[in-house]
Protein backbone atom coordinates (compact mmCIF):
# COMPACT_ATOMS: atom_id res chain seq x y z
CA UNK A 1 0.00 0.00 0.00
CA UNK A 2 2.90 2.38 0.72
CA UNK A 3 4.27 1.95 -2.83
CA UNK A 4 0.85 2.76 -4.32
CA UNK A 5 0.51 5.77 -2.03
CA UNK A 6 3.75 7.46 -3.12
CA UNK A 7 3.40 6.42 -6.78
CA UNK A 8 0.03 8.16 -6.91
CA UNK A 9 1.65 11.52 -6.12
CA UNK A 10 3.68 11.21 -9.33
CA UNK A 11 0.48 10.35 -11.18
CA UNK A 12 -1.17 13.55 -9.93
CA UNK A 13 1.66 15.69 -11.29
CA UNK A 14 1.32 14.25 -14.79
CA UNK A 15 -2.41 13.89 -15.13
CA UNK A 16 -3.03 17.56 -15.89
CA UNK A 17 -1.00 17.32 -19.09
CA UNK A 18 -2.67 14.13 -20.25
CA UNK A 19 -6.31 15.29 -20.01
CA UNK A 20 -8.36 18.02 -21.59
CA UNK A 21 -9.41 21.25 -19.93
CA UNK A 22 -13.10 20.37 -19.49
CA UNK A 23 -15.95 22.76 -18.70
CA UNK A 24 -15.97 26.18 -17.08
CA UNK A 25 -16.16 25.29 -13.40
CA UNK A 26 -14.40 28.26 -11.82
CA UNK A 27 -16.62 29.92 -9.22
CA UNK A 28 -18.79 26.88 -8.55
CA UNK A 29 -19.36 25.20 -5.20
CA UNK A 30 -20.16 21.54 -4.76
CA UNK A 31 -21.45 19.46 -1.87
CA UNK A 32 -21.88 15.71 -1.51
CA UNK A 33 -22.92 12.96 0.87
CA UNK A 34 -22.37 9.24 0.57
CA UNK A 35 -21.07 6.08 2.17
CA UNK A 36 -17.87 4.09 2.37
CA UNK A 37 -16.53 0.60 2.83
CA UNK A 38 -13.10 0.59 4.50
CA UNK A 39 -10.16 -1.75 5.02
CA UNK A 40 -7.27 -1.40 7.47
CA UNK A 41 -3.74 -2.76 7.46
CA UNK A 42 -2.43 -4.61 10.49
CA UNK A 43 -1.23 -2.13 13.10
CA UNK A 44 1.06 -2.09 16.14
CA UNK A 45 -0.79 -0.61 19.13
CA UNK A 46 1.09 0.63 22.19
CA UNK A 47 -0.79 1.02 25.49
CA UNK A 48 0.77 3.26 28.14
CA UNK A 49 -0.33 4.02 31.72
CA UNK A 50 1.07 4.65 35.20
CA UNK A 51 1.69 0.96 35.84
CA UNK A 52 1.85 -0.62 32.40
CA UNK A 53 3.53 -0.16 29.04
CA UNK A 54 3.07 -2.79 26.37
CA UNK A 55 2.77 -3.15 22.60
CA UNK A 56 0.57 -5.49 20.60
CA UNK A 57 2.11 -6.24 17.21
CA UNK A 58 0.24 -6.40 13.90
CA UNK A 59 -3.27 -6.18 15.27
CA UNK A 60 -5.96 -6.94 12.68
CA UNK A 61 -9.20 -4.99 12.42
CA UNK A 62 -12.24 -4.53 10.20
CA UNK A 63 -14.89 -1.91 9.54
CA UNK A 64 -18.50 -2.15 10.71
CA UNK A 65 -21.17 -1.77 8.07
CA UNK A 66 -24.66 -0.70 9.08
CA UNK A 67 -27.36 -2.81 7.42
CA UNK A 68 -28.82 -0.83 4.53
CA UNK A 69 -32.20 0.62 5.49
CA UNK A 70 -34.15 3.87 5.58
CA UNK A 71 -31.86 5.17 8.35
CA UNK A 72 -29.33 5.89 5.58
CA UNK A 73 -31.71 8.67 4.48
CA UNK A 74 -33.22 9.65 7.85
CA UNK A 75 -31.78 13.09 8.79
CA UNK A 76 -31.75 12.07 12.45
CA UNK A 77 -29.87 8.82 11.86
CA UNK A 78 -27.89 9.36 8.65
CA UNK A 79 -24.62 9.80 10.57
CA UNK A 80 -24.84 6.25 11.98
CA UNK A 81 -23.55 4.44 8.85
CA UNK A 82 -20.00 4.94 7.57
CA UNK A 83 -20.39 8.19 5.62
CA UNK A 84 -18.47 10.74 3.57
CA UNK A 85 -19.35 14.45 3.52
CA UNK A 86 -17.58 17.12 1.46
CA UNK A 87 -18.03 20.80 0.60
CA UNK A 88 -15.75 22.30 -2.02
CA UNK A 89 -15.04 25.29 -4.27
CA UNK A 90 -13.61 25.44 -7.80
CA UNK A 91 -10.99 28.19 -7.79
CA UNK A 92 -9.99 27.07 -11.32
CA UNK A 93 -11.86 25.21 -14.05
CA UNK A 94 -9.87 22.06 -13.29
CA UNK A 95 -8.97 22.49 -9.62
CA UNK A 96 -10.97 22.64 -6.42
CA UNK A 97 -10.27 22.79 -2.71
CA UNK A 98 -12.62 21.16 -0.23
CA UNK A 99 -13.32 20.29 3.39
CA UNK A 100 -14.63 16.85 4.20
CA UNK A 101 -15.32 14.31 6.91
CA UNK A 102 -14.63 10.63 6.35
CA UNK A 103 -16.52 8.70 9.02
CA UNK A 104 -15.07 5.19 9.16
CA UNK A 105 -15.52 2.53 11.83
CA UNK A 106 -12.51 0.54 13.08
CA UNK A 107 -13.11 -2.64 15.09
CA UNK A 108 -10.28 -4.77 16.44
CA UNK A 109 -10.74 -8.47 15.64
CA UNK A 110 -11.63 -10.06 18.96
CA UNK A 111 -9.83 -13.22 20.18
CA UNK A 112 -7.01 -12.95 17.66
CA UNK A 113 -3.53 -14.01 18.77
CA UNK A 114 -0.76 -11.41 18.49
CA UNK A 115 2.81 -10.90 19.63
CA UNK A 116 3.06 -8.87 22.88
CA UNK A 117 6.01 -7.01 24.41
CA UNK A 118 6.16 -4.89 27.57
CA UNK A 119 5.05 -5.03 31.17
CA UNK A 120 1.95 -4.79 33.35
CA UNK A 121 2.14 -4.17 37.12
CA UNK A 122 -1.29 -2.90 38.11
CA UNK A 123 -2.35 -5.69 40.43
CA UNK A 124 -4.55 -7.35 37.82
CA UNK A 125 -4.59 -10.93 36.59
CA UNK A 126 -2.44 -9.76 33.68
CA UNK A 127 0.59 -8.67 35.76
CA UNK A 128 3.93 -9.70 34.34
CA UNK A 129 6.73 -8.98 31.91
CA UNK A 130 6.08 -9.92 28.30
CA UNK A 131 8.85 -10.63 25.78
CA UNK A 132 7.57 -11.84 22.41
CA UNK A 133 4.66 -13.61 24.10
CA UNK A 134 1.73 -14.90 22.04
CA UNK A 135 -1.33 -13.18 23.52
CA UNK A 136 -4.99 -13.90 22.78
CA UNK A 137 -7.00 -10.68 22.82
CA UNK A 138 -9.94 -11.84 24.91
CA UNK A 139 -12.70 -9.47 26.02
CA UNK A 140 -11.56 -9.49 29.63
CA UNK A 141 -8.16 -8.20 28.48
CA UNK A 142 -9.06 -5.74 25.72
CA UNK A 143 -11.90 -4.52 23.51
CA UNK A 144 -10.82 -1.71 21.18
CA UNK A 145 -12.96 0.13 18.62
CA UNK A 146 -13.12 3.50 16.88
CA UNK A 147 -16.79 3.01 16.06
CA UNK A 148 -18.41 6.40 16.43
CA UNK A 149 -16.08 6.60 14.72
CA UNK A 150 -12.66 6.85 13.13
CA UNK A 151 -13.41 10.46 12.12
CA UNK A 152 -10.98 11.96 9.60
CA UNK A 153 -11.67 15.69 9.08
CA UNK A 154 -9.57 16.86 6.15
CA UNK A 155 -8.75 19.45 3.52
CA UNK A 156 -8.20 18.16 -0.02
CA UNK A 157 -6.86 19.59 -3.28
CA UNK A 158 -8.43 17.86 -6.27
CA UNK A 159 -8.11 18.02 -10.04
CA UNK A 160 -11.23 17.62 -12.19
CA UNK A 161 -11.23 16.77 -15.92
CA UNK A 162 -13.99 16.03 -18.40
CA UNK A 163 -13.58 12.72 -20.23
CA UNK A 164 -16.80 12.35 -22.24
CA UNK A 165 -19.90 14.49 -22.80
CA UNK A 166 -23.27 13.10 -23.93
CA UNK A 167 -25.72 15.85 -25.02
CA UNK A 168 -29.33 14.82 -24.42
CA UNK A 169 -31.58 17.90 -24.35
CA UNK A 170 -32.02 20.54 -27.07
CA UNK A 171 -30.20 23.08 -24.92
CA UNK A 172 -27.19 20.73 -25.09
CA UNK A 173 -27.40 19.78 -21.45
CA UNK A 174 -26.71 16.14 -20.78
CA UNK A 175 -24.36 13.80 -18.98
CA UNK A 176 -20.68 14.50 -18.34
CA UNK A 177 -18.23 11.77 -17.38
CA UNK A 178 -15.32 13.25 -15.43
CA UNK A 179 -12.13 12.05 -13.79
CA UNK A 180 -11.11 13.49 -10.43
CA UNK A 181 -8.06 12.82 -8.30
CA UNK A 182 -6.59 14.52 -5.26
CA UNK A 183 -4.46 14.64 -2.17
CA UNK A 184 -5.32 15.78 1.35
CA UNK A 185 -4.46 15.94 5.02
CA UNK A 186 -6.31 16.47 8.26
CA UNK A 187 -6.95 15.52 11.86
CA UNK A 188 -8.32 12.40 13.54
CA UNK A 189 -11.09 12.99 16.07
CA UNK A 190 -12.23 9.48 17.01
CA UNK A 191 -14.72 8.31 19.59
CA UNK A 192 -12.80 5.30 20.86
CA UNK A 193 -14.72 2.58 22.65
CA UNK A 194 -12.19 0.78 24.87
CA UNK A 195 -12.30 -1.57 27.82
CA UNK A 196 -8.79 -2.36 29.05
CA UNK A 197 -7.88 -5.05 31.60
CA UNK A 198 -11.26 -5.02 33.32
CA UNK A 199 -11.45 -1.26 33.81
CA UNK A 200 -14.64 0.67 33.14
CA UNK A 201 -15.46 1.14 29.47
CA UNK A 202 -14.36 4.50 28.05
CA UNK A 203 -16.09 6.06 25.02
CA UNK A 204 -15.50 9.77 24.41
CA UNK A 205 -14.47 11.99 21.48
CA UNK A 206 -10.84 13.10 21.55
CA UNK A 207 -8.35 14.74 19.16
CA UNK A 208 -5.94 11.86 18.66
CA UNK A 209 -3.67 12.59 15.71
CA UNK A 210 -3.43 13.30 11.99
CA UNK A 211 -3.92 11.63 8.64
CA UNK A 212 -3.12 11.98 4.95
CA UNK A 213 -4.92 10.58 1.94
CA UNK A 214 -5.04 10.18 -1.84
CA UNK A 215 -8.10 9.58 -3.98
CA UNK A 216 -9.23 8.94 -7.54
CA UNK A 217 -12.82 8.94 -8.72
CA UNK A 218 -15.20 8.82 -11.67
CA UNK A 219 -17.87 11.52 -11.68
CA UNK A 220 -21.16 11.42 -13.59
CA UNK A 221 -22.73 14.89 -13.76
CA UNK A 222 -26.33 15.26 -14.95
CA UNK A 223 -27.52 18.52 -16.56
CA UNK A 224 -24.64 20.44 -14.95
CA UNK A 225 -26.16 20.44 -11.47
CA UNK A 226 -26.33 16.95 -9.96
CA UNK A 227 -23.81 14.15 -9.82
CA UNK A 228 -22.99 10.64 -8.69
CA UNK A 229 -19.36 9.88 -7.93
CA UNK A 230 -17.47 6.68 -7.17
CA UNK A 231 -14.13 6.97 -5.38
CA UNK A 232 -11.19 4.87 -4.33
CA UNK A 233 -9.25 6.39 -1.47
CA UNK A 234 -6.26 5.38 0.61
CA UNK A 235 -3.89 6.87 3.11
CA UNK A 236 -2.05 6.88 6.40
CA UNK A 237 -3.28 7.66 9.91
CA UNK A 238 -1.06 8.40 12.91
CA UNK A 239 -2.68 8.67 16.35
CA UNK A 240 -0.34 9.34 19.28
CA UNK A 241 -2.98 10.28 21.84
CA UNK A 242 -5.88 7.81 21.92
CA UNK A 243 -7.82 7.98 25.20
CA UNK A 244 -8.44 4.50 26.66
CA UNK A 245 -9.79 5.14 30.19
CA UNK A 246 -11.15 8.01 32.28
CA UNK A 247 -7.59 8.52 33.60
CA UNK A 248 -5.84 11.01 31.29
CA UNK A 249 -2.50 9.27 31.85
CA UNK A 250 -3.81 6.15 30.09
CA UNK A 251 -3.48 6.27 26.32
CA UNK A 252 -2.69 4.28 23.21
CA UNK A 253 -0.62 4.98 20.10
CA UNK A 254 -1.35 3.57 16.67
CA UNK A 255 -0.52 4.00 12.98
CA UNK A 256 -2.89 2.66 10.32
CA UNK A 257 -2.77 2.33 6.53
CA UNK A 258 -6.34 2.42 5.25
CA UNK A 259 -8.36 2.22 2.04
CA UNK A 260 -11.92 3.19 1.16
CA UNK A 261 -14.41 2.55 -1.63
CA UNK A 262 -17.01 5.32 -1.70
CA UNK A 263 -20.20 6.19 -3.53
CA UNK A 264 -21.50 9.73 -3.08
CA UNK A 265 -24.36 11.90 -4.36
CA UNK A 266 -24.01 15.62 -4.77
CA UNK A 267 -24.97 18.96 -6.26
CA UNK A 268 -23.05 21.70 -8.07
CA UNK A 269 -23.94 25.29 -7.14
CA UNK A 270 -22.80 28.01 -9.61
CA UNK A 271 -22.53 30.89 -7.11
CA UNK A 272 -19.81 32.93 -8.84
CA UNK A 273 -19.97 31.28 -12.27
Amino acid sequence: MKILYYSFITFLVGVGVALGQGKENKGKFFVYWGWNHAQFGKSDIRFVGKDYDFTLDRVAAHDRQTTFSLKYFNPGKMTIPQYNFRLGYFYHDNWNVSFGIDHMKYVMDQDQIVNMNGNIHNGSAFDGDYHHVSKKLTKDFLTFEHTDGLNYANIELRRFDNLVYFPILKNKKGIDVNLTEGIGAGILYPKTNTQLMGQERYDEFHLAGFGTGLMVGINFTFWDYFFIQTEIKGGYIRMNDIRTTADKSDKAKQSIWYSQQNIVFGAIIPVFN
